[in-house]
C-alpha cells in the first residue's frame, strides 16, 4: 500500500469533496430525500465491496450522508482511500447529491491530568469505552474519543476539561471568528494553524483544530 500524509493528500487533484480530519478523510452529501440517500449508500457499499476497502457511513434525516475513510492496517491514509473517495464522489454526482465538504468535523474530549493511569479506568468504566493507545474510544464508534493531556504541575487557574473541535482547514478561522463574535475570547493562537485555544465567558475552554502545521 502507498501511504499518504495529510500534506500529500492535500496536494492531490480531484478530491474537492473531501477533508482530512483526525487521521481520516471525510465527506458529506445532501440528497433529495431519505430514499435517495439510502440508494446512494447502497452504491457506496457495492463500490467498497468491489475493492475490499470499506468506509464508515452514516445517514441522517432528511437525506444527509456522511462518509469517513482511512486504512486500518496502514494509518492514516493509503491509495485505497483515495481510489474509493474518487469513486464515491463520482457516485454522488450521478445521484444528484450536493457536496458539503466544509461540514465535516470531529469532537474529542480532553482532560489535563498529572496521572492519566490513575483516572483512565474510571472514565473507561463510566463511558463504557475501551483503551486505545492511552486514549479512550467508544467501541461502537459513535461517541467522541477521550484523551489525556499530561500536566507538568498542578494548575488551578484553568479547568481540567476542554473540547477539541477538529474542522475542515478552510473554515477554521471562520469558526474561530464566529466563536469570538458569540462572546468567546482567544486564550492563545500560538499554535495556529494547528489549533486555537478559546474560552467562553465563564472560562470553559475549547480548541479549534486542523491538520495543518502539525510538523
Amino acid at each position: 500500500m502507498t501511504r499518504l500524509s495529510a500534506d500529500e493528500f492535500a496536494r492531490l487533484d480531484g478530491l474537492d469533496d473531501w477533508r482530512f480530519i483526525l487521521g481520516a478523510i471525510h465527506a458529506e452529501f445532501s440528497l433529495a430525500g431519505f430514499g435517495a440517500a439510502s440508494e446512494f449508500i447502497a452504491s457506496i457499499g457495492a463500490a467498497a465491496d468491489a475493492i475490499d476497502h470499506h468506509p464508515d457511513v452514516s445517514l441522517r434525516y432528511p437525506g444527509r450522508v456522511r462518509v469517513s475513510l482511512h486504512t486500518h492496517v496502514a494509518p492514516p491514509l493509503t491509495h485505497l482511500d483515495v481510489e474509493l473517495a474518487r469513486t464515491i464522489s463520482a457516485l454522488a454526482t450521478a445521484a444528484g447529491a450536493t457536496s458539503l465538504p466544509t461540514a465535516a468535523q470531529a469532537v474529542e474530549i480532553a482532560i489535563d491530568t498529572l496521572d492519566a493511569d490513575r483516572i483512565r479506568p474510571f472514565w473507561a468504566a463510566v463511558l463504557g469505552y475501551v483503551e486505545v493507545g492511552g486514549a479512550l474510544a467508544d467501541p461502537q464508534r459513535i461517541g467522541p474519543p477521550m484523551w489525556f493531556q499530561q500536566m507538568g504541575e498542578p494548575r488551578n487557574e484553568r479547568q481540567r476539561f476542554h473540547l477539541d473541535v477538529s474542522v475542515a482547514h478552510d473554515v477554521a478561522e471562520q469558526r474561530v471568528a464566529a466563536a469570538l463574535a458569540a462572546g468567546g475570547r482567544l486564550v492563545t493562537d500560538e499554535f495556529a494553524r494547528s489549533w486555537w485555544v478559546l474560552a467562553d465567558a465563564d472560562g470553559n475552554e475549547a480548541c479549534v483544530c486542523t491538520w495543518q502545521d502539525r510538523g
